[in-house]
């Protein structure tokens, strides 16, 4: 038997396609990214020749109804310092898009054109654009999405995904659709919310995430929001500073049991107890989102991917979770930290 044909992708931006040859055996990354073990590698080896070039998966799943059935999940928090007749902060959210072959075009669509609809002051991206490869034609189809959304300050960071395949072209995409990406650092907002700021954390797992300078970035800030890929990055920015902290990474197990009870998670204390929702950890407000995509399988159950927004108001109210528009998104709990909230390790997990 000879060597299994080398899938061909198409890429390129601004409408020129080109052949790109992707090698189908990848036992190493092709990024920064640590904990890439020989087991993932063989395994993402063996579903990138199964896919192929054109996404079979994804196409499939993508003519199932439920395929357009993305959740929006709201929050109401009193986090705002008060300002004489300054408005809330709206903050979206989208994380784990996972452009690729196992996430339904038609998944992606709704989740954008529900983001799109919320006139927000920040949108938030928090990781895991790809699965599997970061061609040339999804780093195109990211810069699309991204700069399609409107919203006049997009801050970003990266997940585990993007650290193990070529993440210097999704950040060029990403900064092409006007996006910042933050890796331990942080960024101030324009007026009228000039006293917040937003801290981004490298990803716990794979990268090298240092809250220090990003914290200090952060000093005399009235409000700090802390963007990380895993919500194992609390371990590193909890207590005082960090009001609110938005996360994704789990899928929220992707597939689970009615409850829903989540039946694979990845590794890391936080990722295992709060695989979704909204939970309040030693004083920081932790927000873990489900994501919009999938990966090794297209499909979801009991774990309907999400898009947030955040409204913050004045502080000095209380806590309103609000109801999602399908129901059920807004979980609230007091969670007191994990004693075992130390950086993760290699996982088999598939998020």
């Amino acid at each position: 038997m000879g060597r299994p044909p080398t899938p061909w992708r198409a890429g390129g931006a601004g409408g020129r396609e080109r052949a790109v040859r992707e090698p189908w055996l990848k036992l190493r990354p092709d990024g920064r990214g640590r904990n890439y073990s020989p087991g993932r590698g063989l395994m993402e080896s063996a579903l990138r020749l199964a896919y192929g070039p054109f996404g079979w998966p994804a196409r499939l799943w993508g003519l199932v109804p439920a395929a357009r059935r993305v959740r929006l999940v709201e929050h109401r928090l009193p986090l705002l310092p008060p300002r004489p007749g300054r408005r809330p902060l709206r903050v979206a959210f989208l994380s784990d898009l996972h452009l690729g072959p196992t996430t339904a075009r038609a998944t992606l669509d709704r989740a954008f054109e529900l983001a799109g609809s919320l006139a927000p002051d920040l949108l938030l991206l928090g990781g895991d654009y790809v699965f599997l490869d970061a061609t040339p034609a999804l780093a195109a189809e990211l810069t699309a999405r991204v700069a399609a959304l409107p919203a006049p300050v997009k801050l970003a960071v990266l997940g585990n995904h993007d650290l193990w395949t070529a993440h210097d072209r999704l950040e060029r995409a990403l900064a092409r659709a006007g996006a910042r990406v933050l890796v331990n650092e942080a960024a101030r907002l324009p007026p009228p919310f000039d006293d917040v700021a937003v801290l981004g954390l490298d990803d716990p797992w794979t990268g090298a995430p240092d809250a220090a300078p990003a914290l200090a970035a952060c000093r005399g800030a009235g409000l700090t929001l802390a963007l990380c890929h895993s919500p194992d990055g609390l371990a590193f920015a909890r207590g005082p500073g960090v009001d609110l902290m938005l996360c994704g990474h789990t899928h929220g197990g992707q597939i689970a049991l009615p409850g829903p009870r989540p039946l694979v998670l990845p590794p890391g204390p936080y990722s295992r107890r709060l695989p979704f929702g909204l939970h309040r950890v030693e004083g920081t407000w932790l927000f873990v989102s489900r994501g919009v995509g999938a990966t090794e399988l297209p499909v979801r159950a009991y774990a309907p991917p999400d898009v947030a927004l955040f409204v913050l108001g004045p502080a000095g109210g209380g806590a309103q979770p609000l109801a999602s528009s399908s129901g059920g998104g807004g979980q609230l709990s007091q969670t007191p930290a994990p004693s075992s909230a130390t950086a993760p390790t290699e996982s088999k997990a598939g998020t």
